[in-house]
């Protein structure tokens, strides 16, 4: 497999496991507090690395938004709209370009494109998996199922 249809096959799993939780937040009547503050903090840092990685500036604003869960289910669509139409302006050489960029303090960085796109991904199942737990301790019984592996049998 190509490695941009490999990244886009790992996004379209984020939003999927993403919509999952979100549904399943909205269903126990949790669309906010903690676990909608984790999904919002994920989802806000999605369209940092987007704009990292276009170059363009980052607009300011929170980095732990306070939306809901039913906000989040649009800004999941957008972000993942955004990120599938940035992969298409890449070939596979392109992955292995780098970004310089300025994080949130002002520290400058540079990183390669596909070890980006690998943080975005894995910073969206940690905060997935806190998600759930958070979940859980608030009476959740039956979480979604978000592993990876599982995903892709269903395909």
């Amino acid at each position: 497999m190509q490695m941009i249809a490999h990244f886009k096959t790992q996004f379209d799993y984020d939003s999927h496991t993403n919509l999952a939780m979100l549904d399943t937040m909205i269903t126990a009547g949790m669309d906010t507090g903690k676990a909608a503050g984790l999904m919002a903090h994920m989802l806000a840092a999605q369209q940092i690395w987007l704009l990292r990685c276009k170059n363009h500036p980052i607009a300011t604003g929170p980095q732990w938004p306070d939306w809901t869960a039913e906000e989040m289910i649009d800004i999941t669509g957008k972000n993942h709209q955004d990120w599938i139409d940035y992969l298409d302006t890449l070939q596979d050489d392109d992955l292995d370009k780098t970004i310089t960029y300025k994080n949130l303090h002002g520290d400058t960085f540079t990183s390669v494109i596909r070890d980006v796109l690998t943080h975005v991904i894995n910073h969206g199942t940690h905060h997935r998996g806190q998600t759930g737990y958070q979940l859980k301790f608030n009476g959740v019984a039956q979480l979604p199922v978000t592993d990876y592996i599982f995903y892709i049998r269903g395909l």
